[in-house]
């Protein structure tokens, strides 16, 4: 429960501490004097939107403390471990802190360490439960309606399974969509790649064979001007005339026959004419092995030209050299199976769409019993508050049925809408269709105290929930809202005497001028006989008669 509420530089407010105990307190004081300013700043401090127009005129920034005692708050404790923001795992405590600065920017603390506001949020829930002044508008709203169904009947954990599932059939949609929107010519796409990969693949060509082939046709081409080359080179090498080379190297052999005996040099030369005519004669059988390697065919020219002009055209029709075409085959090889993937991708998506929506289907159906059965609990429970809060013959109902469209949503398959009848022989009505102000709030307190008698939240607040009621009935909701203080902490703003009355504990919010004349707010318990002038003054305004606090003395007696 809170136990500590410290607020600084806030609207009006200059500095105030507010010590909290448990049971229900009641929160009074004239119009304007700042009530509901301690219901924002409880908001503010868990998580609501900060506005640098909260600031205190003159101050540089507004702050608000909270000290929660936590040692009975199972779920509270497991979220801050759960989070590491326990400052100590044996502390009963946990300590709150915002801070807004110009320009609404807001800092963030839990036990002294920084957080984002969306993280007070989920601590918040944990923490302190409000119910504004308006709620019963709020009562208008369908989302609302349901939101006060799953509330009590505790379906949170399969509401987020819900949740999940939509978002992933909604994501399996998404990335559908896209592959569509990219491939909407994809099965044209695919066909002609296919296509154009078994043309090339038909080709059966091998990297090096562009350029073999270009190598076989100049000799084709060429091999008449090649055979003649090689029968005047094999002639001028090996011939047994006087000029061939071979006949010239064995005369200089015999030459120097004679001078290798009288000088040591000449054996030398004739080794290296030894070497040249084994040159001279493997050159001149390499001469003997290209002549007779080539064919004057004209078919293998022909047959050659017509290959080498299919590589070609392929070369030109997919804008690659010759030699790049095997490259080309791997890339089509990699574009057709991609285009194969996106469309194997999309018809697996197409079944995780098909099994995603079974699924949430299922879900609903499990949220939609379990709406009925707490739909049918809360109507009895509002309905018996309703009247007692002076409705007698009012009956409330919730109705549940069927959504409409088709696609899942986070919410359920569920349209949920509350219905009234307020009073004896009236038939039942949406509830946005009641007409009177008041029994709109009545109806909204009875649901608001349906609604919170299980919860596990500790800390109630009220801010103004009883505008619009007043006499026998605004005793009743007392004695209800000091019974909830039984086991809950209840922070009651109210002007309500019968309320007040009832409560365990009483605190008054004044406003007060400091020495500079500016305006404050300060907040003082009162007890004894300052808590009976206090419910005098909301008994007769500002003329207390003896009469006015004789019935307010009755009325705390009473309590």
């Amino acid at each position: 429960m809170l136990s500590h509420l410290s607020i600084r530089s806030l609207a009006v407010i200059d500095r105030l501490e507010l010590e909290c105990a448990s049971g229900m307190t009641a929160l009074t004081g004239e119009t304007g004097a700042g009530k509901s300013i301690l219901v924002d700043a409880l908001a503010l401090l868990l998580g609501a939107r900060a506005d640098s127009g909260m600031i205190r005129d003159g101050a540089e920034r507004a702050e608000v403390c909270g000290v929660f005692e936590v040692a009975s708050n199972a779920s509270a404790r497991a979220w801050l471990a759960d989070r590491d923001l326990d400052a100590d795992a044996d502390a009963d405590e946990c300590i709150v802190r915002r801070v807004v600065g110009p320009g609404s920017r807001s800092r963030s603390f839990v036990n002294h360490r920084p957080v984002p506001a969306h993280l007070l949020r989920e601590l918040g829930s944990h923490l302190v439960d409000i119910h504004g002044q308006h709620e019963h508008h709020l009562l208008l709203d369908r989302d609302r309606q349901r939101t006060i169904v799953d509330d009590f009947g505790d379906h949170h954990a399969l509401l987020e399974q819900v949740a999940q599932t939509s978002g992933r059939w909604h994501e399996l949609q998404r990335e559908l969509a896209s592959i569509a929107a990219a491939d909407e010519d994809r099965d044209s796409r695919l066909d002609f790649l296919r296509f154009q990969l078994d043309e090339l693949e038909g080709l059966q060509l091998d990297p090096e064979e562009p350029e073999r082939l270009a190598d076989e046709l100049r000799r084709l081409a060429n091999a008449e001007t090649i055979l003649e080359g090689c029968r005047r080179a094999l002639d001028r090498l090996g011939g047994d005339h006087d000029g061939s080379v071979a006949a010239a190297c064995a005369a200089a052999r015999r030459d120097l026959d004679p001078v290798s005996r009288h000088d040591a040099r000449a054996p030398g030369i004739l080794d290296l004419l030894d070497a040249a005519e084994v040159n001279l004669t493997e050159a001149a059988a390499s001469l003997r092995t290209v002549a007779e390697s080539l064919d004057l065919d004209p078919e293998r020219l022909a047959e050659v030209e017509r290959r080498l002009g299919t590589i070609h055209d392929f070369a030109r029709k997919h804008r690659v050299s010759p030699r790049e075409l095997p490259a080309q085959i791997d890339r089509l090889r990699k574009r057709v199976a991609s285009l194969a993937a996106s469309e194997e991708r999309a018809t697996e998506l197409a079944r995780e769409v098909e099994r995603t929506e079974e699924a949430h289907r299922a879900l609903c159906g499990k949220l939609t019993a379990q709406r009925r059965e707490a739909g049918s609990g809360l109507a009895q429970r509002v309905t018996r508050n309703m009247q007692e809060l002076g409705m007698p013959g009012g009956d409330f109902m919730v109705d549940v049925r069927p959504r409409d469209g088709s696609a899942p949503s986070p919410s359920g398959a569920d349209q949920v809408e509350l219905f009234v009848s307020t009073g004896l022989g009236q038939p039942p009505r949406p509830l946005s269709k009641v007409a009177s102000g008041g029994e709109l709030s009545r109806i909204s307190l009875a649901i608001q105290v349906s609604c919170v008698g299980g919860s596990v939240v500790p800390t109630l607040v009220f801010d103004e929930a009883d505008v619009g009621i007043g006499g026998r009935v605004a005793e009743i909701v007392g004695r209800r809202l000091r019974a909830l203080g039984e086991s809950h902490q209840i922070l009651c703003v109210t002007h309500l005497a019968q309320v007040a009355s009832r409560a365990h504990h009483h605190a008054v919010i004044r406003k007060l001028l400091d020495r500079e004349g500016a305006l404050g707010v300060c907040v003082a318990a009162v007890s004894d006989e300052d808590r009976i002038e206090e419910i005098a003054r909301m008994l007769g305004g500002e003329r207390i008669t003896p009469k006015t606090l004789a019935h307010a003395r009755e009325m705390l007696d009473g309590s």
